[in-house]
């Protein structure tokens, strides 16, 4: 058996100006053929998993790019097509493969190609023919769109959010696919379209209990696999509504069934899956009022969506406020670490910070700075995984605010990334992380109360009025039913 695998993705905005080019890929994750010889990223992960499992089997794995971004604006049209030309390439060399896996994210478009997984999974099928085993592991903020679910015989969508079971979900592709190739299944996917557009939090509920279901019908009856496809909001394409995919083995029928079953679930659990939000005033007075680490997420700066997570507004509030106690991060601000890594630690400066890639930044904000640690290498987990932060500096400004800034744009994942400067999180009275859900893991055990903030910036989470172009179809919440005719 030989199996091929590969990664190529990005989560991409297509309403940030922030282009994608190579560089984004080479400061996230870029290896040609080797990603199994390093530690695992989220997204080079699968390729571990998938190694392993068919190295046990006595299997043969030729390994071809894993190439990964930082979430921003559209891919540059040459860097896509090179990496995608790097796997076509590396596939036609390998030929004959029994199985081919990819790690995508789903949410990808690059320029000229709005739905890029569906395009490379295209190619790839008219490489190999119909007799190979294709299979694909998704975020779960993609789009599911027709041209990936026809020219795939497996989907596998991470359930979780934050995204702790990358790898078992790659162990239940691989699993599928297997089947699929020895004769002993025969993978075929449906999808629902349940017309909202939304964010989901999987640890707790209702929601906890709907992805346990989706578990549990995994297995039984013929299905394989259940997978809620969230949809990430602010790629607008003609698939960004979240979906339900459902594999069964042999019957479209019952695949469909199942998908809508799940998918009416989700429906009738929209107003209570809301997201909940507070004002920056009301987040600083829980900060000010409560008795221990109150954690406020700026959802609408999470790099992880493609913001550039610069912003200014809750901290100029802050400022304006008097508030002390706070810890808040991170800034990508490369040009005010250098001026850090410059001073030294120890060193009290003058630093201008954040508010530097436009309108979504706000305005910088001038502070008197105490430089206290500086890491170059920093990283923080993520899952299994571990995440680079680039040079991290921990900064404490005369107004009683601390702060942390990276050279390399990334969201809070885990309180590791803070810890490991030295940071005492207990110290502080509110801990304001940019970041949407994946730091909630790690930061649920050290937080008095967790709260998210209705902030201006990138992706504010008002899902109603996304200013969407080529996404037509009606959804919920911008109209109360979309089922409507």
């Amino acid at each position: 058996m030989k199996v091929f695998i590969a990664c190529l993705g990005t989560e991409t905005n297509t309403f940030s100006s922030m282009p994608t080019g190579v560089r984004t890929f080479e400061d996230t994750m870029l290896f040609r053929g080797d990603a199994t010889r390093h530690p695992p990223t989220a997204f080079s992960m699968p390729l571990h998993v998938w190694r392993t499992a068919t190295e046990e089997r006595q299997g043969q794995v030729v390994e071809s790019i894993a190439a990964f971004a930082q979430p921003a604006g559209l891919t540059v049209r040459r860097v896509y097509e090179g990496f995608r030309d790097e796997i076509l390439d590396d596939l036609r060399a390998a030929l004959p493969v029994d199985i081919v896996l990819l790690s995508m994210h789903g949410a990808m478009t690059a320029e000229g190609y709005e739905d890029c997984e569906g395009d490379l999974l295209a190619r790839v099928r008219e490489i190999v023919g119909p007799d190979v085993v294709i299979g694909g592991e998704l975020d779960l903020h993609c789009s599911i769109t027709p041209a990936m679910v026809e020219n795939a015989d497996a989907l596998v969508v991470f359930k979780e959010y934050p995204h702790i079971d990358v790898g078992e979900r790659a162990g239940e592709l691989f699993d599928i696919c297997l089947a699929a190739h020895q004769g002993d299944a025969k993978p075929v996917m449906a999808v629902h379209d349940c017309r909202m557009v939304g964010m989901w939090r999987t640890p707790v509920e209702p929601v906890r209990s709907l992805v346990e279901e989706m578990q549990a019908a995994e297995g039984r009856g013929g299905i394989l696999s259940v997978s809620f496809a969230h949809g990430f909001p602010w790629q607008d394409v003609p698939e960004t509504s979240a979906k339900m995919l459902v594999i069964a083995d042999g019957d479209m029928g019952l695949a469909a069934e199942t998908a809508q079953a799940f998918g009416k679930k989700i429906w009738d659990l929209r107003d209570e899956t809301g997201q909940g939000t507070v004002t920056i005033d009301e987040a600083l007075d829980l900060i000010a009022a409560g008795s221990g680490p109150v954690v406020v997420a700026d959802v609408a700066d999470n790099a992880g969506g493609g913001a550039p997570s610069d912003s200014t507004f809750l901290l100029s509030r802050a400022l304006e406020r008097g508030a002390t106690g706070l810890l808040s991060g991170y800034y990508w601000d490369p040009v005010a670490v250098r001026f850090c890594e410059e001073a030294g630690e120890g060193a009290t400066i003058r630093l201008r910070v954040g508010g530097k890639c436009g309108p979504d930044s706000g305005d910088p904000v001038d502070l008197t700075v105490t430089v206290k640690r500086i890491l170059e290498g920093a990283s923080q987990s993520f899952g299994e995984a571990t995440m680079g932060m680039g040079t991290a500096v921990w900064l404490s400004a005369d107004a009683g605010i601390d702060l942390i800034l990276t050279s390399t744009r990334t969201q809070v994942f885990h309180p590791n990334g803070m810890t490991q400067l030295g940071i005492d999180l207990a110290a502080y009275k509110g801990i304001a992380v940019k970041s949407t859900q994946h730091f909630y893991a790690g930061f649920a055990p050290v937080a008095s109360r967790i709260e998210y903030i209705a902030c201006e910036g990138a992706i504010p989470p008002d899902f109603a009025t996304i200013p969407f172009q080529r996404f037509a179809a009606p959804y919920w919440p911008r109209v109360e039913n979309p089922y409507e005719d």
